[in-house]
C-alpha cells in the first residue's frame, strides 16, 4: 500500500511538472516572440520560431561520405537564417549594364583558384589552412560549393602564392547576416609562420574590413600602421557580392560588385612580395566564400589580338553550366570591344572552351552557347558590328592543362578570340 502511495505521488508530481513545463513553454514563446533579440536562453524555441517565420527546412545539402547523394539539413539555425535571407528576388540579378563603370580587369596568369568542387560537402577545404573551423556546403539559392567559415580565426590558401607586382584577387562572398564584418588581408610574410605578427600579420600588408555600411582599409609594415581610410557603402549581408582586389605596384583598387570602393595610388608598402591572402573572422559573422581566384600580370589585349592574332581571356565569367555572361565580365568585354571598334576592318572568331567535368556532348553545346553569348554582349552592350564576329565552341577537346586540379580546370575554362 505504501508503495502504491509513493507511486501515486510520483506520478502526480510528474504530471504537475509537465503542466508547469507547458505553461513555462508558452511563457517563453511569448517572450521570445516579443523580444527574441534580447533573449537567447532557449535555442529550441528560437529554432521553432525560425522555422515558422522563414518557412525554411533542409537548406543545405550534405553528401554522405560513401557517395550516396542523399540530402541532409544542418542543425545550425544561423545557417538556415543566412541561406534563406540571402535568397534574392527573382528579378534582383544585376545586369551587365549595371557595371558600366566597372573597369576591373583580372590578371592574365592564374596562380591559384578554388571553387571547392574537389571537396566533399561537410569537409574542411583541402587547399586551405585555418586555426578556426569551417566546412564546404551547398546553398539552395546560389550554385556551386561554398566554404563556410564557422569560427573565429584566420583562413588562407596553404601555399606560398607566387604573385608579382601586378596581380588580382577575386571571390564571391555572402556574409550571412545584416550585421557583419569580414576581414581580408594581403600579406607579405612567411607561409611557414603564418601567425607572425599577430594582429598585424607578416612583415607588411594591407588590411580591409568589409561591413554592412563601411569598408575600412589600412596598410602596415614593420609592425606599425602607415595609411588608413574608409568608404561608406551599404551592402546587403544576405546576398551574394563579388569582391575584387587589383594591385598595380603600390596602387590598390578594391571593388564590391560594380562599385569601386577604394582607389589608392600609394597604399601598398613598397619592396614586399605579397604571398599570403587570408580571411580573418571575429564576432558572430560566419560568411560563405566561393570562386576564390588569384591571377598575376596585366593582359596585353591589343598586342595579342591585333598583332599576334590570338587572345585568350579568363576575364569573361559564367555560372556553372550556364551560358549567361556574368556582369563582372564588363571590364574585360569593354577593353576588347574598344579595340575592335578602333580597328573596324578586323574580323574575329570567338571560341568557347570548357573543362572536362560532365558529358562531352553537353560541354560542346555549352561552349558554343557561351561563345554566342559573348558575341551578343559585344554587339548589344558595346556596339561592335556583329558581321565581324563568328562563334564556335570546342568544349573540352582543346585543353591547355590537365583536368586534375581546380587551377588547371580554371585554365581550361576560357574564351579565345582568333583574328581572321
Amino acid at each position: 500500500m505504501k508503495t502504491l502511495r509513493i507511486l501515486f505521488v510520483f506520478l502526480f508530481c510528474l504530471g504537475m511538472s509537465n503542466v508547469n513545463a507547458q505553461i513555462n513553454l508558452k511563457d517563453k514563446l511569448k517572450r521570445q516572440t516579443n523580444n527574441r533579440a534580447n533573449n537567447k536562453a532557449d535555442q529550441g524555441i528560437d529554432k521553432g520560431l525560425d522555422a515558422v517565420e522563414n518557412g525554411v527546412k533542409d537548406l543545405f545539402k550534405k553528401k554522405k561520405k560513401d557517395g550516396d547523394q542523399a540530402q541532409d539539413s544542418t542543425s545550425s539555425d544561423q545557417n538556415q537564417d543566412a541561406t534563406q535571407n540571402s535568397k534574392p528576388a527573382a528579378d534582383s540579378k544585376p545586369s551587365l549594364a549595371a557595371y558600366s563603370k566597372f573597369d576591373f580587369i583580372p590578371g592574365e596568369k592564374v596562380i591559384f583558384y578554388d571553387d571547392f568542387s574537389q571537396d566533399a560537402v561537410g569537409d574542411f577545404p583541402a587547399l586551405w589552412f585555418s586555426n578556426g573551423s569551417g566546412e564546404v556546403v551547398t546553398l539552395n539559392n546560389y550554385p556551386g560549393n561554398w566554404m563556410q567559415i564557422t569560427a573565429n580565426g584566420c583562413y588562407y590558401p596553404e601555399r606560398d602564392l607566387q604573385t608579382t607586382e601586378n596581380f588580382t584577387v577575386e571571390f564571391d562572398l555572402i556574409p550571412g547576416s545584416e550585421n557583419f564584418e569580414v576581414g581580408f588581408f594581403l600579406v607579405a610574410g612567411d607561409i611557414k609562420n603564418p601567425m607572425e605578427g599577430g594582429a598585424i600579420p607578416g612583415k607588411a600588408g594591407v588590411k580591409t574590413n568589409i561591413t554592412g555600411y563601411t569598408t575600412y582599409f589600412s596598410s602596415y609594415f614593420n609592425g606599425a600602421y602607415a595609411l588608413d581610410g574608409n568608404k561608406d557603402i551599404v551592402l546587403n549581408g544576405n546576398e551574394k557580392m563579388h569582391v575584387s582586389y587589383w594591385v598595380q605596384k603600390q596602387r590598390l583598387r578594391i571593388y564590391i560588385n560594380e562599385t569601386k570602393v577604394i582607389d589608392s595610388p600609394r597604399l601598398m608598402p613598397v619592396g614586399y612580395k605579397y604571398n599570403m591572402l587570408r580571411f580573418e573572422m571575429g564576432g558572430e559573422t560566419k560568411p560563405y566564400i566561393a570562386n576564390f581566384r588569384v591571377a598575376a600580370g596585366l593582359p596585353d589585349t591589343r598586342n595579342k589580338l591585333i598583332t599576334e592574332g590570338k587572345l585568350v581571356t579568363y576575364g569573361i565569367y559564367f555560372d556553372v553550366n550556364k551560358d549567361v555572361v556574368k556582369p563582372e565580365s564588363y571590364g574585360t568585354l569593354k577593353e576588347i570591344a574598344g579595340i575592335l571598334n578602333e580597328v573596324p576592318d578586323v574580323k574575329v572568331k570567338i571560341f568557347g572552351h570548357t573543362d572536362a567535368d560532365g558529358e562531352d556532348a553537353k560541354n560542346m553545346d555549352l561552349s558554343k552557347r557561351r561563345a554566342a553569348s559573348v558575341k551578343n554582349e559585344l554587339v548589344k552592350s558595346f556596339g561592335v558590328n556583329g558581321d565581324r564576329l563568328e562563334t564556335d565552341g570546342l568544349g573540352e577537346t582543346k585543353p591547355v592543362a590537365p583536368n586534375d586540379t581546380p587551377v588547371n580546370k580554371a585554365l581550361n575554362r576560357r574564351v579565345e578570340f582568333i583574328k581572321l
